[in-house]
């Protein structure tokens, strides 16, 4: 049975930040992932992850200016020294939270010269990391929500990585992203499941719940446990009313209310 992790950047929004990790823990979640916690102290986040015994197993570093357009520093080759302290200030919140994972956005630039500086610089945070037990992933993103993203599908994604040539450098498998870039998801996960460091999912087209579109995913979630799949599944998913509502879906996976 895949062990999901709620992303408490997408789900229980109805909570704040804090209280997110304990009303996951609550519906029976023993993992949680984030996009980006940097406005909490990691000592806090540590402690709440404690007290509600859960594991922090996913975190963004820090991608520039969301709001200006920015999507990741890996392609900008004027912005090195600010590439370089989102990665040292990532790897601080990881180590403090013990979380395993640092997704590294690319950026919005391609071509020669963008591909170059992402190689180079996805190995540099890789190399500060590797010491860590820390993997570094990075993902394939559709053109639809992000216009000129570098990585715009897994052959690129696995191409350059194998130019990194790091083995902490892993791919975060969306389900969301890759069936509207190119499809076929199961037959490409098949492929290159050895490279894969995390899988995330949400509905499509919508991004809710796993319970309706164009994607199985309950057939999904079972080829993940015939593929042999033993690490973390996210559900990085937008609820359609409030999250408890809408984990319906979960509840064959053991996940539901806490009694009392």
């Amino acid at each position: 049975m895949p062990r999901f992790a709620a992303n408490i950047s997408t789900m229980f929004g109805e909570y704040p930040f804090l209280e997110r990790i304990d009303q996951a823990a609550a519906w029976g979640f023993e993992g949680v992932e984030c996009q980006f916690p940097y406005d909490t102290p990691a000592a806090e986040i540590a402690d709440r992850l404690h007290s509600a015994g859960v594991s922090l197993v996913l975190l963004n570093a820090p991608p520039g200016d969301l709001a200006a357009g920015d999507r990741g520093l890996a392609t900008e080759s004027e912005r090195g020294g600010e590439f370089q302290r989102s990665i040292e200030r990532a790897r601080a919140y990881a180590l403090a939270t013990a979380c395993p994972r640092i997704h590294v956005m690319a950026g919005c630039r391609q071509g020669p010269a963008a591909e170059d500086c992402f190689v180079e610089r996805i190995g540099w945070a890789a190399d500060q990391v590797v010491g860590d037990g820390i993997d570094v992933l990075v993902e394939p993103m559709n053109h639809r929500d992000v216009p000129g993203y570098l990585l715009d599908g897994t052959a690129i994604a696995l191409h350059l990585m194998d130019r990194i040539g790091r083995p902490n450098v892993k791919l975060q498998f969306d389900t969301y992203h890759l069936q509207i870039q190119q499809g076929d998801l199961v037959a490409t996960l098949e492929g290159i499941l050895s490279q894969v460091g995390h899988i995330q999912f949400s509905s499509l087209p919508s991004r809710h719940e796993p319970d309706q579109g164009e994607v199985d995913h309950r057939w999904f979630f079972d080829r993940l446990d015939e593929l042999g799949w033993a690490d973390w599944v996210g559900a990085e998913y937008r609820p359609r009313t409030t999250t408890a509502d809408g984990l319906g879906w979960a509840q064959p996976y053991g996940i539901g209310p806490t009694p009392g």
